[in-house]
């Protein structure tokens, strides 16, 4: 393995004998794509003489990982910007749209701006911040919206800390809409989620562990959808993983809201019964579901209800996960397994791999107001090449993130980054 230290935007090559996926026209080809100053110059079909012989792999827009969180500032010896970009751009993932949920909240502009230099300096990928929306993520009053937006937010977000007043957050969505700025919430109802380790029903009840109804999430996202009509706000609600939950979200589609919804990748490719024997890796927030729910969301990303796929990568030390399940934290790694675990999708026939990368890739990218997602020309050369079909078994040791806390570990899987380019400079290249 390779890393360049940090990407440069002037680089040229001519990338040949690739498969081309194209999220935006929903296509995949054979042929070829020229870099041109970090700028994709021109794409084309068939053969073309010179440059970097792809080999028939697979070619497509770098992922926009939603929902990234780095230690940066007071938990860098769970993950810092090192540490997750390396993992990112061997996993495919050329831009972190990073979380606010730090141990210091990134409420204020001075805390976003070392936020912003810290990624310069240190990560090998693009990084796009989200701001709390209230300070100290504590729902009761709202963070300077303007001047962080001015500072580099790309958008607004308590993380899973859920607003409960209803009249804050109604006033944050009227002052967010006024300014073009985006909410990114977390659709639960927070009195029912509180205390909850795993989905209400009878493996719950065998475990004898605290649950939550599946409800929960429903009340929690028609409420904030409520709002969103009332103050025309643009709203994501970043994790969709109920079937209970999809009516709501259609219909304020259907409605011409501008609210858009995300689903992670545990909760596209696991079930509650991989929780097992309590094993707390697979402890996440919200819990994994039922597979009659896992269906559902697979169904709402082929059908464009669900617009973006996420990894929520969230690192946790070894002494948080190795406590009972009820006491251990919530969250898992997921920069460097999103494109395998996402590809298990496309080897069972349900999602092709221009519907996956329209999630993974283009969508995230639009609704964020990023120049990335896209083989169009004239677009930035931020691009990964890999081999969907390479088997191999996980080990978690070898990830590059500082925490290891990974649900796939030991788990067979297809699909391996060859190459990562950000802005046309290669920053990975696997091992041959």
């Amino acid at each position: 393995m390779t890393n360049a230290p940090l990407h440069t935007p002037s680089k040229n090559a001519l990338l040949r004998n690739a498969r081309l996926i194209d999220p935006e026209a929903g296509t995949e080809f054979l042929g070829w794509l020229r870099i041109e100053n970090g700028i994709i110059a021109e794409t084309g079909e068939g053969a073309r003489a010179g440059g970097i012989d792809c080999g028939g792999a697979c070619l497509a827009p770098g992922i926009v990982d939603v929902g990234v969180k780095v230690g940066e500032p007071g938990e860098r010896h769970k993950e810092s910007f090192r540490t997750a970009g390396l993992a990112a751009a061997a996993g495919g993932v050329t831009t972190m749209v990073t979380r606010p949920d730090t141990t210091t909240p990134i409420d204020t502009p001075e805390v976003l701006e070392f936020v912003i230099r810290r990624a310069r300096d240190e990560a090998i990928v693009n990084v796009a911040p989200m701001a709390a929306l209230t300070k100290a993520r504590e729902g009761h009053e709202m963070v300077e919206i303007g001047f962080l937006r001015d500072a580099g937010a790309v958008a607004f977000s308590d993380g899973d800390q859920v607003v409960p007043n209803i009249k804050v957050l109604s006033r944050c969505m009227t002052y967010a809409r006024s300014l073009g700025a985006m909410i990114v919430g977390h659709p639960q109802e927070p009195t029912l989620s509180d205390g909850s380790a795993v989905t209400s029903g009878k493996f719950a009840s065998l475990k004898g562990l605290p649950a939550v109804s599946p409800m929960a999430e429903r009340m929690g996202l028609e409420r904030d959808l409520a709002l969103a009509e009332m103050t025309g706000v643009a709203y994501h609600a970043d994790q969709i993983s109920t079937a209970a939950a999809l009516p709501a979200l259609a219909r304020a589609k259907a409605q011409g809201l501008d609210v858009t919804a995300g689903v992670s990748i545990h909760h596209l490719t696991l079930n509650e019964f991989d929780v097992g024997d309590y094993r707390t890796y697979f402890k996440l927030k919200p819990p994994l579901r039922s597979e009659d729910d896992r269906q559902a969301m697979v169904e709402a990303v082929r059908d464009g209800t669900i617009d973006v796929i996420c990894s929520m990568h969230t690192p946790q030390d070894e002494e948080s996960k190795r406590l009972p399940f009820e006491a251990a934290a919530s969250g898992a790694v997921g920069l460097e397994t999103l494109l395998p675990a996402a590809l298990r999708l496309y080897h069972s026939g349900q999602l092709s791999l221009p519907d996956l990368f329209r999630a993974m890739a283009l969508n995230p990218a639009r609704r964020f107001g990023l120049p990335a997602g896209q083989l169009a020309e004239g677009a930035p050369a931020d691009l990964i090449l890999f081999d969907p079909d390479a088997p191999f078994v996980l080990d978690r040791a070898t990830l590059r993130s500082k925490s290891k806390n990974t649900p796939f570990d030991l788990a067979r899987m297809q699909g391996r980054v060859l190459r990562t380019w950000v802005s046309g400079a290669q920053v990975f290249e696997a091992d041959a």
